[in-house]
């Protein structure tokens, strides 16, 4: 089953966001993100969080509908995305999109980035979206295929440790059986030779960054 978790950061290209949705997609509003679903005129299946920010009589109106609403106290341990994550690991989904997760505050940023990088979260892939930007994080031992067009960009960036065992394919700048160092910028910038490009990993965590050229 595939999620979708709209976040309560900027949602870029709202035209296209009615093209990533598939039907059968489960559809989740972590608090503030909410706001996202309204203005497209998308209908969650649940909202998450604290729900400080939302408008009572809107809930109401959506908890009506069949839409179930959660609520958290304000004084949490988890982000209102963290507790979207959750509730969409443990209804059985193994694929996540997340909209709307960065770019309103650095901190939150951060954080959403690093979502990903929890244990709990390892068998789940999960990806965050903005505009023309999908963020992935490849786990040791994998690999991951990207799909987009010749001249599109394709960052890695480990976490943590140094990732070991880099190979690429496909990409301007091949490496193969490489280490990408932790707080470097080796891995910046580089670009899909055709409309393909895979990258393996034997150990660590990278987080990579596909930025289609449209």
């Amino acid at each position: 089953m595939r999620a979708v978790i709209f976040a309560n950061g900027v949602l870029n290209n709202l035209q296209n966001v009615h093209d990533i949705i598939l039907p059968d997609d489960l559809i989740i509003a972590a608090d503030g993100g909410m706001t996202h679903c309204q203005a497209l005129g998308i209908k969650p299946s649940i909202v998450i969080g604290d729900l400080d920010s939302l408008d009572p009589d809107y809930l109401k109106s959506l908890q009506t509908s069949g839409t179930e609403i959660i609520s958290y106290p304000i004084n949490k341990d988890q982000t209102d995305l963290e507790l979207a994550l959750h509730k969409a690991f443990d209804l059985g989904s193994d694929e996540i999109l997340v909209l709307g997760a960065l770019g309103a505050r650095w901190d939150m940023t951060i954080a959403n980035l690093l979502l990903p990088a929890s244990p709990e979260f390892s068998k789940v892939a999960i990806r965050l979206i903005d505009g023309h930007q999908e963020i992935i994080l490849l786990r040791g031992r994998g690999e991951l295929t990207f799909n987009g067009k010749k001249g599109d960009m394709l960052s890695l960036i480990p976490l943590g440790q140094d990732a070991y065992g880099v190979a690429l394919r496909g990409l301007e700048y091949p490496l193969e059986d490489d280490v990408l160092k932790f707080g470097a910028t080796r891995g910046i910038s580089n670009v899909l030779l055709e409309d393909t490009a895979t990258v393996y990993l034997k150990k660590g965590l990278l987080l990579c960054i596909h930025i289609s050229k449209d």
